[in-house]
């Protein structure tokens, strides 16, 4: 059973935080993709198949974030993934990036799952020509 009709899709799960009025803050562009598949575990494959496939699910993000006029070069950007308030049962968090001047913070909500930090696996943080990159994907599960 392969993994087909998987890929990346447009993805702008933004959440919008709280801006101090007169700050004079700009909001940083951002081109960001989700990438989803099929999970094909012991139970899929008995109950489903190529022309019937089971759902999709989330395995991995990719955050293209620009700050091409951020006034202090030696401060790279960073993220911070905190707990989402509107998400009762924990199956969602928000990753929150920050820059510093003349970029104000901004914030997606992404699934709450494990996540895989080898590059092997497509884990990237990177801060070159003015862009942060950040892909990750998140951990299988595998079942016994």
């Amino acid at each position: 059973m392969g993994e087909e009709d998987e890929g990346d899709a447009a993805f702008s799960g933004e959440v919008d935080l709280p801006a101090r009025p007169g700050s004079g803050l700009v909001k940083p562009k951002y081109f960001n993709r989700v990438h989803t598949g099929y999970e094909w575990s012991r139970y899929n494959q008995t109950h489903y198949d190529s022309d019937n496939p089971p759902p999709k699910v989330v395995q991995g993000y990719k955050f293209n974030i620009f700050y091409p006029e951020l006034r202090d070069k030696s401060c790279t950007p960073s993220f911070k993934v905190v707990h989402d308030p509107e998400s009762p049962d924990g199956s969602t968090c928000l990753i929150r990036f920050h820059a510093g001047p003349p970029y104000g913070d901004i914030a997606f909500r992404i699934v709450n799952k494990e996540w895989e930090y080898t590059a092997r696996r497509g884990f990237r943080c990177v801060f070159e020509r003015g862009i942060l990159h950040l892909y990750f994907g998140f951990k299988r599960q595998r079942y016994r």
